[in-house]
């Protein structure tokens, strides 16, 4: 039987969101994925404004590469494909976007529970995202391998049956 302990870290870590959920909301933009402020204030149960409050006041937290906010091109591009903003409501601000790394940061400056659990599920997302990505640029490098392979077969081929070709022509002429 467990102790108390236990179930207390098995009650802690269930899942408060679907995997669906936080999926839908993680975006590549400039070749990084990345989450919106909006969509991560949301998750962790709290306003846009005060995460990015936050954020300004541990900025030296966040470098480029953690989080950069969008440029006009991006939040429109955003606005047209996702319809992150509905229409007629405009933000004062671009938004912020958050790298891996700087999702995890947050949970270092949005001390909540929730967010703690909310982070601790994106995290292992963005782990899995990895996980497929790696996969997927195995399977590609597997098949083009295989496609190499065919082609050398193929060529060699293409030379046996020259050869019988040359045999047959040489047994008709004798």
């Amino acid at each position: 039987m467990g102790n108390k302990n236990d179930q207390t870290r098995n009650n802690s870590e269930k899942l408060i969101l679907s995997e669906d959920i936080i999926m839908s909301k993680i975006y590549f933009i400039r070749e990084q994925k990345v989450m919106l402020d909006s969509d991560l204030a949301e998750l962790y149960g709290v306003e846009t404004r005060q995460l990015k409050r936050q954020v300004r006041r541990n900025l030296h937290r966040f470098p480029n590469d953690f989080m950069f906010e969008i440029s006009k091109k991006e939040n429109e591009s955003l606005r047209c494909q996702f319809g992150t903003l509905q229409s007629g409501s405009h933000a004062k601000y671009l938004p912020m976007v958050f790298t891996e790394l700087g999702v995890a940061m947050l949970s270092s400056v949005l001390n909540s529970q929730t967010a703690i659990k909310v982070n601790i599920q994106i995290m292992r997302i963005f782990m899995k995202m990895r996980k497929l990505i790696d996969t997927h640029e195995l399977i590609l490098a597997k098949l083009d391998e295989l496609e190499k392979k065919d082609i050398e077969h193929d060529d060699k081929l293409l030379i046996i049956f020259e050869y019988l070709k040359q045999f047959d022509e040489a047994e008709k002429t004798m």
